[in-house]
């Protein structure tokens, strides 16, 4: 596998190995603050369900439930399914599952699909993968709330960063793009993110 315009091909990251050796530094034991301001200004429909592809810890998973969404929550490593079920245990609307969203996306559709670090940290030729899951995912009249990073996507290892074209590129052929915002964000993230809200039809 080769990035376009790229150095040698960087070493896939064990994302397992990474929790096991608790070496996860963006888990900052809260949800995006964009999404807590989104959720805020945006009430819950009535028996809503939301998807979080590579939940990790399951900070933001654990906010959609607590606005009321039926939440699933996704990630390929086990020790971050655990790690999420220890923090968050007994919540009915939130349902925490071992899986590779690019592979085994979940066979039901959603309202709400919520993308904040996983688009990031997939090598950059599965992206297109990344955009057929996705499409699988939403219900007619779903949404799609992403936060991207807007930094260099050729580097030595993720974050891989995107732009407005790739965005555009991937998601335009079945969203309808609704509303593009700076959020607020980390203290280390500024001027890093863009959050992006679509529909579809």
């Amino acid at each position: 596998m080769k990035f376009k315009g790229s150095p040698p091909d960087p070493m896939p990251t064990d994302w397992e190995e990474r929790y096991l050796a608790e070496d996860t530094p963006w888990n900052k034991d809260l949800p995006a603050p964009g999404l807590v301001d989104w959720s805020d200004r945006n009430p819950t429909p009535r028996g809503g369900s939301a998807l979080v592809p590579g939940c990790g810890i399951g900070h933001d998973a654990h906010h959609l439930a607590s606005s009321g969404y039926l939440t699933t929550a996704l990630d390929l490593s086990p020790t971050a399914i655990g790690l999420a079920q220890e923090k968050y245990p007994g919540i009915a609307n939130l349902h925490f599952r071992e899986g590779d969203f690019l592979q085994n996306p979940p066979k039901e559709k959603f309202d709400l699909v919520f993308e904040h670090t996983l688009f990031c940290a997939i090598d950059l030729d599965r992206r297109q993968d990344y955009a057929c899951s996705l499409k699988d995912s939403l219900k007619p009249g779903g949404l799609f709330l992403a936060i991207h990073f807007f930094i260099p996507r050729e580097q030595e290892e993720p974050p891989f960063g995107t732009n407005l074209e790739e965005i555009t590129d991937l998601f335009s052929p079945f969203l309808e793009l609704r509303e593009q915002w700076t959020p607020r964000n980390f203290p280390n993230r500024e001027g890093e993110e863009q959050m992006f809200l679509w529909g579809m039809p």
